[in-house]
């Protein structure tokens, strides 16, 4: 097993700061998201199978802009890009809180998927270039950041979106005002840093070009992907098919809602333990391989929830494998990419779980239209069970081929 050390010479980003541009923009953006199929279609008329496809392209833009973003950070100075990425969406908002009509919503969202996924790749290609914590404390750090900003976004929009949805675009955009304005004060040192690469570069100690990953290297992350794919695929189900699953139980719709709330008030517990005890999982492997188990087990106790207790049971199940899971792929991504191509690849893990996200709904919806609930539920564990297994095989392979690039 081979390690590659770097050396920090240069002021960093302070780590506080991303987290307030993180925390900033998370909470307006879980301003949005929430109400969008109430909006659409209770106010605006639109049928569910058209805001299906809205939604799709929503997370279709999010994927380019992951894509774009990962892309020109490792060729391009990334603080103008970060700073022009939140300066735009604030923009986007301002503006939506005038012309929120049928069907520029519809092109106002698919603005916002792809300068969220710009945004959200730049932050985290941002973060690889941290050197003065763990990347595996950074990167949980920045996920109880996303969090944290859920569960305050969404506590918050169900009383504003009552009161007035202008005034809810117009917040969403402060927000968005607040992460540009520390990105334009506080991120001036990631030039410094891309100076520093571009010097690397031409005096030969740093590839000109973008260097692909180590074949082992990419073989690892690319069953990592796959994983983090089909994790998501199940995981949208939760945020579309099973609220008419629990309301034809009998389960009121507020009741699935308070769901969420439970959901990131969990997440942001487990990252405070994650971030106060490292040692709790021994490697990056570890922690994930947990992660993913977990997410199999919990579509197996939805199998047998009839009540909410129940499904607050498998949600508790699920959170836990998204908490230790999701927060860990990006630093074992950020571990396996080369100095010259980390944007890329931190670009690629936010695709990874595009796919999944833009087509769950549909394939959940298809399975359950098919087969029923139940069949849907076991084929999620399944799926996830066999990425699962297929992952130990392939680590115990390849563990002593792969590079780290720390």
């Amino acid at each position: 097993m081979k390690t590659k050390h770097s050396q920090q010479t240069l002021p960093e980003i302070g780590l506080p700061w991303l987290v307030v541009a993180e925390l900033a923009t998370w909470i307006g953006a879980s301003f949005i998201w929430p109400l969008t199929s109430v909006y659409l279609n209770k106010r605006l008329g639109i049928s569910l199978s058209v805001i299906g496809i809205v939604l799709f392209c929503n997370c279709a833009a999010n994927m380019v802009g992951s894509t774009i973003s990962g892309r020109l950070f490792d060729k391009f100075n990334p603080y103008p890009l970060i700073v022009g990425g939140m300066g735009l969406d604030a923009l986007v908002l301002l503006a939506m809180a005038f012309f929120h009509g049928w069907p520029i919503y519809w092109f106002w969202l698919v603005c916002t998927g792809f300068l969220g996924g710009w945004n959200g790749a730049l932050v985290n290609s941002i973060a690889t270039s941290l050197k003065k914590y763990p990347g595996r404390y950074i990167f949980n750090i920045l996920y109880f950041s996303q969090n944290l900003g859920v569960v305050i976004g969404t506590l918050i929009v169900g009383y504003l979106y009552d009161y007035s949805i202008h005034l809810l675009f117009i917040i969403a955009s402060c927000l968005f005002l607040i992460g540009t304005v520390v990105a334009l004060t506080k991120f001036r040192p990631i030039i410094a840093y891309h100076a520093e690469r571009k010097e690397k570069q031409k005096s030969g100690q740093a590839p000109i070009k973008a260097e692909p990953m180590p074949k082992a290297n990419f073989y690892m992350t690319l069953g990592f992907f796959i994983t983090l794919g089909v994790t998501w695929l199940m995981y949208m189900n939760w945020e579309s098919n099973l609220s008419v699953y629990m309301v034809s139980l009998g389960i009121p719709f507020h009741l699935y809602s308070t769901l969420w709330t439970i959901n990131a008030g969990i997440i942001v517990v487990v990252q405070l333990i994650l971030a106060r005890f490292p040692g709790i999982f021994k490697s990056i492997y570890q922690q994930i391989f947990f992660g993913i188990f977990m997410f199999a087990v919990s579509w197996l106790t939805l199998i047998f929830a009839k009540t909410y207790p129940g499904f607050v049971l498998s949600m508790s199940i699920l959170t836990l494998g998204e908490s230790t899971a999701f927060s860990a792929i990006p630093a074992y991504v950020n571990d396996m990419s080369p100095y010259s191509s980390k944007g890329k690849y931190q670009g690629l893990t936010l695709v990874a779980s595009g796919v999944g996200r833009a087509f769950g709904p549909l394939f959940g919806g298809t399975l359950i239209d098919l087969f029923g609930y139940k069949t849907m539920f076991v084929v999620a564990s399944c799926g996830i069970f066999l990425c699962l297994i297929a992952l130990i095989p392939l680590k115990a392979k390849l563990k002593d081929q792969v590079h780290y690039f720390r």
